[in-house]
Formats: C-alpha cells, structure tokens, sequence
C-alpha cells in the first residue's frame, strides 16, 4: 500500500470531525512522491506499475476534495 493510501486509512479510522477533516492536508512525504510521479510523466519516464500508483493518487485526491467540501458544507449549515 503506498504512502498515501496508509495516511488516508490512518485518517479515516480516526474518526476526524469535519474540521479535522478540512484541515488535512497529506505528508510532505506524500506530496513530494506525487509532485515526482507527475514530473515523471511529463518527461515520458514513468512505468506502468508507477503511472497506476499515480492514477490512484490523484483519485485519492479527488475524493478528499469531496469529502472537504462536503465537511465544510456541514460546517456551514451548523453555523461553525
């Protein structure tokens, strides 16, 4: 399981409140591993096995956005 997948699982079985969940943010760890996956790309270097590493960071990210947004809607309706 990558880095980012631990941290997420880590995450979620906290049970974080929606301002925890707002103000996550993952590793610089976690961010330099992409930042290099993505430049990796761009170059035209990156395996097959790394580019699915890649695919299922940024839908990792994706779904954190989600969960953002909905968490800060639900601060928002319960006048946080």
């Amino acid at each position: 399981m990558s880095r980012a997948y631990e941290e997420i699982v880590d995450f979620i079985t906290s049970g974080p409140s929606p301002q925890s969940l707002v103000a996550f943010r993952a590793s610089e760890a976690a961010q330099e591993r992409v930042a290099d996956l993505i430049n990796r790309e761009k170059e035209g270097t990156l395996s097959e096995d790394k580019t699915s590493e890649l695919e299922h960071s940024l839908q990792i990210e994706h779904i954190m956005r989600l969960a953002k947004a909905r968490a800060r809607l639900h601060l928002q309706s319960v006048g946080t």
